[in-house]
């Protein structure tokens, strides 16, 4: 593990790069070693420095901040990436290209240190390199003014609203623009069960089924909550009590 973390700012805009390195300067065991103003400049930085962090804003005339990562990406010595940037639409492309944050400006300092700070763990746990799952991990969802981050295992329901899932995680509860089906598909399905059309529920959190005397099954989950099990994955809730029998 580098003593300091070896930092390179590549943003266009002057008021933004002076910012972050007031930031920086506040950060123990940060280094900057170099700005640049465009995506170019950045790889020729990063092929001569060898940074260990990128601060890297998206929307950069010529070569933008997602091309940059994109380039990056199968480097044995790849920096690890922090995008800062003013709009929130690039989240999820964010996430694709495996960048550890997604700052929004103007950059709190809390944030930009829990950031390096996630960093820092990473390194320093050194662990072998896992397969990739083929499952979504966390998502990224709109909230307020900014983004949060949901771990896929914290969700206890998912209920379509239209062209919206709502995810409840504990008692809040987020908007993802999404289907329910292409939902279904990113989640584990040894962690989640779809129940009916329009709900998935974390398996963990379903303590048991009845028939309520109207030709319907129903699921109760652990907080005391009644969900209706749909005719078309009925066969799900009875894998379920097959699988408590065995």
């Amino acid at each position: 593990m580098p003593e300091a973390l070896r930092t390179l700012i590549v943003d266009d805009e002057p008021l933004a790069v002076e910012r972050l390195q007031i930031l920086c300067a506040r950060i123990p065991g940060l280094t900057l070693v170099g700005t640049a103003a465009d995506g170019a400049g950045a790889l020729r930085l990063i092929e001569s420095l060898k940074p260990d962090l990128l601060l890297l804003d998206i929307q950069m005339p010529g070569m933008d901040g997602m091309a940059v990562a994109q380039a990056l990406t199968g480097r044995p010595e790849r920096p690890a990436l922090i995008f800062v940037t003013a709009f929130d639409q690039f989240a999820v492309a964010a996430f694709d290209v495996a960048a550890v944050d997604y700052l929004l400006k103007p950059v709190e300092a809390e944030r930009l240190e829990r950031a390096v700070a996630r960093i820092r763990d990473r390194i320093g746990e050194a662990a072998p390199i896992a397969p990739p799952s083929p499952w979504t991990r966390e998502f990224w969802v709109p909230h307020r003014s900014g983004i949060v981050r949901i771990a896929a295992g914290d969700i206890d329901l998912v209920e379509a609203e239209r062209d919206y899932m709502r995810l409840h995680v504990g008692p809040r509860s987020f908007l993802l623009h999404e289907t329910i089906t292409g939902l279904e598909r990113q989640l584990d399905p040894a962690l989640f069960v779809r129940l009916h059309r329009s709900t998935l529920v974390r398996r963990d959190r379903i303590a048991g089924f009845r028939h309520n005397g109207a030709g319907t099954w129903e699921a109760q989950l652990r907080d005391g909550r009644w969900l209706r099990v749909g005719r078309t994955y009925l066969s799900n809730a009875r894998a379920m009590a097959a699988r408590g029998k065995a």
